[in-house]
């Protein structure tokens, strides 16, 4: 249900786009003072927040300290991180779970204290859960706060078009600055302009650009394309996270089976053989980084012809799998799987976007006015590889960073000036909607085959050359035709596919998630790959 009603165009102070952790975490910090709009795409709870199911790291135990969690992220990140944003996210972690406990998020306790489990790539146990579902209780606690607060107003069913600049304004500035965003009512079919004097992307990550991805419907890259168009820089697009282990089945398509299965002693097995072949790959087995372990399933399904590999937690008690894993455990159960019993069959898939829009510790982008944080973005804190439990954690100390910066600041931005309206007596309805079908189609698969797990320049070329035709067909029915969401999608998706192998062309070795047959070495220095409109 819409928080505005019908011909109501209020004036907002900031207009967030995505109302995921990182989106309703800066509403609420720029509540206590401003008058806040958050746009989200479909329904409120639409986004990868609420698909969580492992949990947010946290340096909480006696044992543990900020210099392990720091250095675990800059392992995984294979040196690419920021030192100074690792620091900055690391040692706000327990600041943030403690503003989670307040909002009302029941995370799993251990006695007085709050359970902490282990995932892959973490040196200690630091990952503070509710179960196996925290994004479910975290995005539930954000959007409750959200509605009680009367300077929050939420609307949902919204898909954004582009940022709104300079060149929109009435009377043109050349100023460069970002007033907001034009977007689709769903409903009503027409493109409304809502402006404010700073503006905030929390709009999530590309992964639908892939054939196969655990990411929601709605994750088509919508931030990053229209901050790009609007003359944002991106930076290290090619570093896509392949998770491990998502559920091989027919019928659903994007079901996670959360890293911690692994952290609490699930094995990974040839499902012939029943070898468990992790320790033959890496030292640490099933606990070493995602990218590594992605590789070595995607080189046992290759090697040996497999559909899937095997998940085994059997060897664990019944009571033991069920309480720490109820929600999978229904899952499976209902698809005829008891994993108390038998090992859950797995594939890697798409997980999380590494890269995104180029950000510094406020969440400024290279745009006056423009803020972005969560998913969208690349803050310097994942590198080449994300960390288990970290992305959560980055919506959150981001979402406050932008927030605080907008509230220090606030003298200094000015109030938006008159926008022009959308243009709306060019275009017409199309009778050949199926074009947007076909291409949505053949950019994930050509993505999936040709800019996956491992790469070859060869590869990167063939996607390229399929881009550049598509580009032209998209873009000329985009301009002939009526705005639908899923024709906003698809023009999103493109570009985001575009800006992958645009960055995956030029690095030259392997690193982290970027992994290419023609340049398996890793290069002395770790350099970020900066792609500038």
């Amino acid at each position: 249900m819409d928080d505005l009603k019908q011909g109501e165009r209020p004036q907002y102070d900031v207009i967030i786009v995505g109302s995921g952790a990182a989106g309703l975490t800066a509403a609420l910090a720029l509540a206590q003072k401003l008058k806040v709009l958050v746009i989200a795409k479909g329904e409120l709870a639409g986004g990868s927040t609420a698909w969580a199911q492992g949990g947010i790291a946290a340096v909480l135990d006696a044992g543990d300290t900020f210099e392990n969690h720091i250095r675990d992220t800059m392992v995984a990140g294979a040196g690419l991180n920021r030192l100074k944003t690792v620091e900055l996210v690391v040692e706000r972690a327990p600041h943030t779970i403690r503003r989670l406990v307040e909002l009302g998020v029941p995370f799993n306790t251990d006695g007085d204290a709050l359970h902490l489990t282990r995932e892959g790539g973490h040196s200690h146990r630091r990952i503070v859960h509710v179960n196996d579902a925290t994004g479910q209780a975290v995005q539930e606690a954000l959007v409750r706060a959200a509605h009680a607060n009367p300077n929050i107003t939420l609307l949902p069913g919204r898909a954004c078009i582009d940022l709104i600049t300079g060149r929109h304004e009435q009377r043109y500035s050349g100023s460069g600055r970002v007033w907001g965003v034009y977007a689709l009512d769903q409903e009503s079919g027409r493109v409304e302009a809502h402006t404010g004097r700073a503006t905030i992307l929390a709009t999530g990550g590309a992964g639908r650009v892939y054939q196969f991805s655990t990411a929601p419907r709605g994750a088509t890259g919508d931030g990053i394309a229209m901050a790009w168009r609007a003359g944002a820089r991106v930076s290290n697009m090619e570093m896509m996270q392949f998770h491990p282990t998502c559920l091989y089945n027919l019928e659903v398509k994007n079901f996670l089976i959360t890293e911690a299965v692994r952290g609490e002693g699930g094995h990974l097995k040839h499902p012939g053989t029943g070898h468990r072949f992790m320790p033959d790959y890496d030292a640490r087995g099933e606990l070493a980084p995602r990218d590594v372990v992605a590789r070595a399933i995607d080189d046992q399904i290759k090697r040996f012809g497999l559909d899937y590999v095997h998940l085994d937690i059997s060897h664990e008690s019944p009571e033991f799998v069920r309480t720490h894993f109820p929600t999978i455990y229904e899952k499976l159960l209902g698809l005829g799987i008891d994993m108390t019993r038998q090992p859950i069959p797995v594939v890697p898939a798409q997980h999380y976007t590494c890269g995104g829009i180029l950000v510094d510790l406020d969440g400024r982008t290279d745009l006056p006015g423009l803020y972005a944080a969560g998913e969208c973005t690349e803050s310097g804190l994942h590198g080449a590889n994300r960390l288990a439990s970290n992305s959560l954690l980055e919506c959150f100390v981001f979402g406050e960073a932008a927030a605080a910066h907008i509230l220090d600041h606030w003298e200094a931005f000015d109030a938006p000036p008159p926008v022009r309206p959308w243009d709306e007596s060019r275009v017409t309805d199309s009778d050949e909607e199926v074009v947007i079908k076909q291409n949505w189609t053949e950019i994930r698969r050509f993505m999936w085959n040709y800019v996956g797990i491992v790469r070859t320049t060869k590869r990167l070329e063939r996607a390229q050359h399929r881009i550049k035709l598509l580009n032209h067909e998209v873009e000329e029915y985009y301009r002939h035709f009526r705005v639908s969401t899923d024709l906003i999608e698809l023009r999103n998706l493109l570009q985001s596919a575009d800006l992958i192998v645009q960055s995956a062309l030029r690095r030259h070795e392997s690193r982290g998630l970027h992994y290419t047959l023609d340049y398996p070495e890793t290069l002395p220095e770790a350099v970020d790959t900066v792609l500038v409109p």
